[in-house]
């Protein structure tokens, strides 16, 4: 017998945020870094340093400000889980027979009718916790929120993000500016590619489609932010 193979929301979860954080740095700070290479490669009077420079500033400030949305919308969610389990705790006591309609016309719509419907009704609201778990569930589709940690998906966006951050400025450490935009560009969007692919992979798209999908994605924003620091470059010259 095939060991069956673990899903958790937890983990497609945890695999969004890593996708989120990371994709999100990668981009932004890809597009920073190539816009200040090109201002660079334009106007030598800039000087090289700058692209470090602006690209480690730019990888902290996206980490945290990363980080900080993931906790306030984490921590946000979570709260509307327990306020709305709150008011169905109290409507269950207050108007148990409005509530106990509503678990009717939940399983009518899945197809249910007669003994059978009635039956299901009875052992539902027979049972206070599984009764909220369904109108939590059914009614409210907030199933996932009351396992939300806030600072738990704070530390994975915002560290997921840093990483991304550093891939496209890895070479600029290492070579001149002209010497390190096309190593930056190649690394940035292989790891796009993999990233996307991955995601397409455990999902339902086409694992190839995403993957290039993300890349593009990335290169756009790159093949801007070159534009503009040359433009920039020039005017500001």
């Amino acid at each position: 017998m095939e060991k069956e193979e673990p899903h958790t929301p937890q983990t497609g979860s945890t695999l969004r945020q890593i996708i989120l954080g990371g994709q999100d740095g990668l981009v932004n700070v890809l597009g920073i870094v190539l816009g200040l290479a090109g201002a660079v490669s334009v106007n030598p009077a800039i000087g090289a340093g700058a692209v470090i420079v602006g690209g480690l500033a730019a990888t902290f400030a996206e980490s945290i400000s990363m980080a900080a949305v993931a906790y306030t919308s984490g921590k946000a969610q979570r709260d509307y889980y327990y306020r709305e389990l709150e008011n169905e705790k109290r409507e269950i006591k207050e108007v148990p027979e409005v509530e106990k309609e509503e678990i009717r016309l939940i399983y009518m719509k899945k197809g249910f009718r007669g003994r059978q419907l009635e039956g299901i009704v009875k052992k539902i609201t027979s049972n206070e916790k599984t009764w909220i778990d369904v109108m939590m569930t059914e009614e409210l589709g907030l199933a996932e929120s009351k396992d939300i940690n806030p600072l738990r998906e704070g530390a994975v966006v915002g560290g997921a993000a840093f990483v991304g951050s550093l891939i496209p400025l890895f070479p600029f450490f290492f070579m001149s500016v002209q010497a390190a935009m096309p190593p930056s560009l190649i690394l940035s969007a292989l790891a796009l590619f993999f990233a996307g692919a991955y995601k397409g992979k455990i999902t339902l798209g086409k694992w190839w489609k995403t993957g290039i999908e993300l890349m593009l994605i990335g290169l756009a924003a790159a093949f801007i932010g070159y534009l503009v620091g040359s433009w920039a470059g020039t005017m500001f010259g």
